[in-house]
C-alpha cells in the first residue's frame, strides 16, 4: 500500500494495535509504503453465500464492538466532525451552486437541493446515537477475505476524526452497508449507467442477489440488534455524496444520484 501522505502511511501502521487482530500482518517498507502478508482467500464481495453475513457480523463483534468507550462531549464533537463538518465542507466545496445541484428528479423521484436536504437531518440525535467503540472504518465487502474459515480486514481508516483507538460503530455499519449496495466489480465490469438531462438524473446499477439478500439482512439484523436503522441509511448516503467527488464520471454521478436521493428519502422519516 503506497500513501503519498506519510501522517496517512503511518497512522494506518500505528492502527494495527487496535485491531485486534482482524488484520493480516504488516511490514513498513519506507515512510510512505507498507506490505501486508499475503492471504490466501476470498473478498466477501466475491462469495454467493448470502449466510456468510452472520459468521461476519460475530467476527466483528468479537474483534470491535465488544469494547465500548466512555461517551465524552470530546467524542461527541468528534462525530461532528466527522458527519456534518467533513459533509459539508466536500458537498460545498464539489457540488453547491453548480448545474448538477439544480436537478430537480432522479429517476423520476422530485428531490430538493443537496444543502436543504442536509437542514432536514436532526444531526444531534445523529450524534447522541453514536457508540464509541474500536473500529475498522472501512468495514465493506471489498475489505473483508474469508480463507473458509476465519475472516481477516484490510484497507482500515487511518482515524475517526483524529482518533487512532476508538469510533462510532455506527460509521463501520454504514460502510458494510454501502459496500452491500454498489459493489466495486459490477462497477469495475460497466454494470452500469448514469447521465443527467432536461433536470434529470438517471442511474441504472447492476446487483448480485446475494449482496442484495445480505443487504435485507443486514436491514433485518440492525433492527433486531437494537440499532437505528434510518442513521445507518442515513450515513450511508452521506458516504456516497462524500466520496462522489473523488471518482471517475459516470460513477461520481451514479454516486451522487444514488446519495441524494438515498438521502431524501431516510430525511423524510422519523429518527
Amino acid at each position: 500500500k503506497y500513501f503519498s501522505d506519510v501522517d496517512t502511511a503511518k497512522k494506518r501502521i500505528e492502527r494495527t494495535k487496535f485491531l485486534n487482530g482482524s488484520a493480516p500482518s504488516i511490514k513498513s517498507l519506507n515512510d510512505n509504503m507498507f506490505s501486508y502478508d499475503y492471504i490466501n482467500g476470498n473478498l466477501l464481495s466475491n462469495l454467493s453465500d448470502d449466510n456468510l453475513l452472520k459468521n461476519v457480523l460475530p467476527f466483528y463483534f468479537d474483534k470491535f464492538g465488544s469494547e465500548q468507550f466512555e461517551k465524552t462531549n470530546e467524542f461527541l464533537r468528534d462525530c461532528e466532525e466527522m458527519y456534518y463538518h467533513k459533509t459539508h465542507s466536500r458537498i460545498i466545496d464539489s457540488f453547491v451552486g453548480t448545474d448538477l445541484d439544480k436537478i430537480d428528479f432522479i429517476n423520476g423521484v422530485k428531490v430538493d437541493g443537496i444543502l436543504e436536504l442536509l437542514k432536514k437531518i436532526d444531526w444531534s440525535l445523529i450524534y447522541d446515537l453514536s457508540i464509541p467503540t474500536r473500529f475498522h472504518g472501512d468495514f465493506q465487502p471489498e475489505n473483508i477475505l474469508h480463507d473458509g474459515s476465519d475472516f481477516k480486514l484490510i484497507d482500515w481508516r487511518q482515524d475517526f476524526a483524529g482518533i487512532l483507538e476508538y469510533g462510532d460503530i455506527y460509521y463501520d455499519f454504514a460502510k458494510l452497508m454501502h459496500g452491500l449496495i454498489v459493489n466495486h466489480g459490477i462497477i469495475a465490469n460497466d454494470q452500469y449507467s448514469a447521465f443527467w438531462k432536461d433536470g434529470e438524473i438517471k442511474y441504472d446499477l447492476h446487483r448480485k442477489q446475494s449482496l442484495v439478500e445480505c443487504e435485507h439482512k443486514f436491514n433485518n439484523w440492525i433492527v433486531s440488534s437494537g440499532y437505528d436503522l434510518k442513521k445507518v441509511r442515513i450515513l450511508t448516503a452521506l458516504i456516497y455524496l462524500n466520496i462522489a467527488a473523488l471518482h471517475h464520471y459516470p460513477y461520481s454521478l451514479l454516486l451522487y444520484g444514488l446519495g441524494k436521493k438515498m438521502l431524501y428519502k431516510e430525511s423524510s422519516k422519523e429518527l
